[in-house]
């Protein structure tokens, strides 16, 4: 009985280091390094541009370009779920958790797309997840620094 206590309280102590509370990056960093590149490899995936040289249909043209556009919202998704971590949620109300949702549920159906190779899809799919994003943005704007801080540190 004693061991199974001590076992627990070990397996407990061990479970509550790995959650410090802190993020692994701060949130600023995070948007930027990984957050941003990632949803733009689904965003540049699939565009129509129109210029003075004619229309252009800009989609994946091979299944391994496929597979990235796939893996990028295959990885929004998981960004999602990591934007739900206390580390980064605590502090900010369940608004968060609600837009960190709907970024899960966007990213499914932007895998679903990609995996589809459907280059309508991705595009109105892009359009959605774009739009989660911005109402995120609105709710909870970029922090910036101070008049007179340093531009680069993340507070």
């Amino acid at each position: 009985m004693i061991r199974r206590t001590l076992t627990m309280f070990a397996l407990s102590t061990a479970l509550a280091a790995c959650t410090s509370g802190e993020p692994a990056k701060p949130i600023k960093d995070y948007m930027a390094q990984d957050v941003q590149p990632t949803a733009e490899i689904y965003w540049n995936a699939v565009q129509f541009i129109s210029d003075e040289s004619g229309d252009h249909d800009i989609e994946p043209q091979t299944d391994a370009e496929w597979a990235d556009v796939a893996q990028a919202a295959a990885r929004l998704g998981e960004i999602g779920k990591e934007l739900k971590d206390p580390a980064y949620s605590d502090t900010r109300g369940s608004g968060w958790n609600d837009f960190a949702d709907g970024l899960i549920k966007i990213s499914a159906d932007a895998e679903a797309a990609a995996k589809a190779k459907d280059p309508d899809k991705v595009f109105e799919v892009g359009g959605t997840m774009y739009s989660v994003c911005s109402a995120c943005h609105e709710a909870y704007p970029a922090e910036t620094p101070e008049t007179g801080a340093d531009a680069t540190s993340t507070g």
